[in-house]
């Protein structure tokens, strides 16, 4: 175990403690620290405290970092769209349907299980059911992801994940039609007062900042079709704002209009590229993944190049 000590002066004082935490010792990132917090591993002058908790002028705080447990989570054979592999990263073009790491419900079959089975070296910053992870896309959502091989390169990437420097272009196809051909949407974003599993607008003081810059591609009447760029990444951002617009994705089964035409295996949204500056060199480098059989097909269909199957 490591331990550290951070002295809380007039600076620190009156920050959140997993803010200052994680701004302090480097190699932590803050949903590491939230962690640690949860896990008792941080302490306020010999007390564990929330990570809201507000420090104080003159407090102690000591952050033990516990070392990292091999991953017990079984290696499986799945076959994965790599796009790009080195000694620090792994960039692939994940399917629809794959779910990111194990966790009620799926305790296998999921990424890491398959990057257990294809790496031996994945980072150990993400925790045990999280080896390598850096990032995440909803289970429905297909595109390119960055994973970590080591802890610097894990380290590198968070942090440019944290900074917004990272390339994040989506294509989504939704129903109705902007008003406006591009425009920008920057609305804080909290988790649903009721249903937890939910994503819903607030206001800023009560959410964290979501910024998506969006540009229509093709307009199909009912339906078209969007590019979109993160500023930030919020949990569910893309589906939350587009939904708050009045253009949900198209098959979004938690933002989306319950009655569907196209019988679809979650929403039509798709994570097209991913650029980010290489943790090793700093040199930028740029990865762009086809989108799925049905999303192409769909959008064939709405250009009139496409039978109208999977209606109903």
């Amino acid at each position: 175990m490591a331990t550290s000590f951070i002295t809380v002066d007039e600076v620190l004082a009156g920050e959140r403690l997993d803010v200052a935490v994680s701004r302090h010792v480097e190699e932590l990132t803050r949903a590491r620290v939230q962690k640690l917090i949860e896990d008792d591993y941080v302490e306020v002058d010999g007390k564990p405290k929330k990570a809201n908790y507000r420090l104080r002028a003159g407090e102690t705080v000591e952050v033990t970092v516990p070392e990292v447990k091999p991953a017990e989570i079984a290696a499986e054979k799945i076959d994965l769209d790599i796009l790009y592999e080195d000694k620090d990263v792994l960039v692939l073009n994940k399917p629809k349907g794959l779910v990111i790491h194990p966790a009620a419900g799926h305790a296998g079959g999921t990424l890491v299980n398959a990057l257990l089975h294809h790496c031996d070296d994945l980072s150990g910053i993400g925790g045990e059911a999280r080896p390598g992870i850096v990032h995440r896309l909803d289970k429905d959502t297909s595109g390119v992801m960055v994973v970590a091989k080591n802890d610097r390169a894990h380290l590198s990437l968070s942090r440019q994940f944290k900074a917004h420097s990272v390339t994040r272009e989506y294509v989504a196809i939704v129903h109705g039609e902007p008003a406006v051909g591009q425009g920008t949407i920057d609305a804080a974003i909290a988790r649903h007062p009721k249903e937890r599993k939910k994503m819903a607008l607030t206001t800023a003081d009560k959410g964290r900042r979501a910024v998506t810059h969006f540009k229509v591609l093709d307009r199909f009447g009912e339906y078209s079709y969007l590019a979109l760029r993160l500023e930030t990444g919020r949990t569910h951002q893309i589906r939350v704002h587009l939904s708050s617009l009045g253009h949900p994705v198209v098959g979004d089964p938690v933002y989306g209009y319950k009655k569907q035409k196209f019988k679809l295996s979650g929403q039509a949204l798709h994570a097209r590229l991913l650029g980010f500056n290489h943790p090793a060199d700093g040199r930028y480098l740029e990865f762009a993944g086809e989108p799925p059989e049905e999303f192409r097909r769909l959008l064939n269909l709405l250009r009139g190049k496409g039978e109208a199957q999977d209606e109903d």
